[in-house]
């Protein structure tokens, strides 16, 4: 649940939001720090791997309360899952989100779980990545500027933005 809030409350991509790492997290200033993806090589088995993030440009977002609160409440979790594991848990890259031995949470257990959630309240079709273009609705329903979404988005030029996002601006052509 909180991997999915945070997600669509920040705009993050999914190897974004699975490759953060609490040292990127600041609770008392309200920040998190993209500095790196999680990816996962294109082979059967393949390993998992940090990589800078798309268009290697990160970005530090300033979190609403509400998303702060959602990190203490993923930490507090995390906490409950290593006692949980005891002298299994290994999380040696001091990841936000987990597997229940503090390992990486997989891609395929994070669009399983959305699948499964989206499918019950009758959305089927929805994809993990809708979570962003939610949040970047809901950032130009609030008036934000498109080069203040490009920055927090982490788009590589604002053409990028517009071109993603335009037909949503009200008022564009005026």
């Amino acid at each position: 649940e909180n991997l999915y809030k945070i997600t669509v409350f920040t705009g993050l991509r999914e190897g974004e939001v699975l490759g953060l790492t609490w040292d990127c997290i600041d609770l008392e200033k309200g920040t998190a720090k993209v500095n790196k993806q999680l990816r996962r090589r294109q082979e059967k088995g393949g390993e998992y791997y940090f990589s800078p993030p798309k268009n290697n440009k990160s970005r530090t977002l300033t979190l609403a309360p509400t998303v702060v609160q959602t990190f203490k409440r993923e930490k507090q979790n995390q906490l409950e899952m290593q006692s949980k594991a005891g002298e299994a848990w290994n999380n040696e890259h001091d990841l936000v989100f987990t597997n229940e031995l503090g390992g990486f949470l997989s891609y395929r257990t994070a669009y399983d779980c959305f699948k499964r959630v989206v499918a019950s309240i009758g959305c089927p079709n929805a994809r993990f990545h809708d979570l962003r273009h939610t949040y970047a609705a809901m950032l130009i329903a609030q008036g934000a500027h498109p080069r203040a979404m490009m920055e927090r988005l982490g788009h590589s030029t604002i053409q990028v933005t517009l071109g993603t996002y335009g037909h949503l601006f009200p008022n564009l052509e005026e």
